[in-house]
């Protein structure tokens, strides 16, 4: 959490997920392989829910490469206001000031893991934040990820939980967590 950013590491901002697509399902098999088994984090659904947000307005993916090679990637999308389903599904509903506000969900963020600990994740969060014209950011957390560390993170990144959500029956309950696009304004 304090490491050293690799400057090594070039960030590629992509609008396109055919482009990058064989990438982002090489990290996301290699982040999930313990876990490929269970029917959510199955390869197929992960492409199944891929092509879906690919398709939602506002869509981009930012991709980590170390010399040619792909070692992280966040993806993200323009939400339609309190109708969302990401909205929707979340308990407690939030308030108008949460649902109201323009918002960019943060569907996928994950390094591989021999370039954990150098930064690449918060340079692809700020990264994608920089360039957005949202005012708040959303992203859902598994609380029990690495014993509530990576919620922490985020945490210590300004976001805030304002409920929990649950996309199917085989997924796990996740925290939903929201801050401002820009530091020091508002949420809202």
């Amino acid at each position: 959490m304090g490491a050293a950013v690799d400057s090594s590491v070039s960030l590629v901002r992509i609008g396109d997920v055919d482009s990058v697509w064989d990438d982002l399902m090489a990290i996301y098999e290699e982040c999930w392989a313990h876990k490929l088994h269970l029917p959510h984090y199955a390869p197929e659904a992960f492409g199944e829910r891929l092509r879906r947000h690919a398709a939602e307005p506002g869509w981009e993916a930012l991709v980590a490469y170390d010399s040619g090679e792909p070692v992280g990637y966040l993806y993200a999308n323009r939400l339609a206001g309190a109708d969302d389903r990401w909205w929707r599904r979340t308990r407690p509903e939030p308030g108008p000031d949460v649902v109201g506000a323009s918002t960019v969900a943060v569907k996928e963020m994950m390094v591989r893991r021999r370039w954990r600990g150098q930064g690449i994740a918060r340079r692809l969060h700020d990264a994608l934040l920089a360039g957005r014209p949202e005012t708040q950011v959303s992203l859902m957390v598994n609380p029990l990820n690495r014993d509530g560390k990576v919620q922490a993170l985020y945490a210590s990144w300004g976001y805030g939980a304002v409920g929990t959500a649950r996309s199917s029956p085989e997924a796990p309950v996740l925290t939903v967590m929201v801050r401002s696009v820009r530091p020091g304004l508002a949420v809202g």
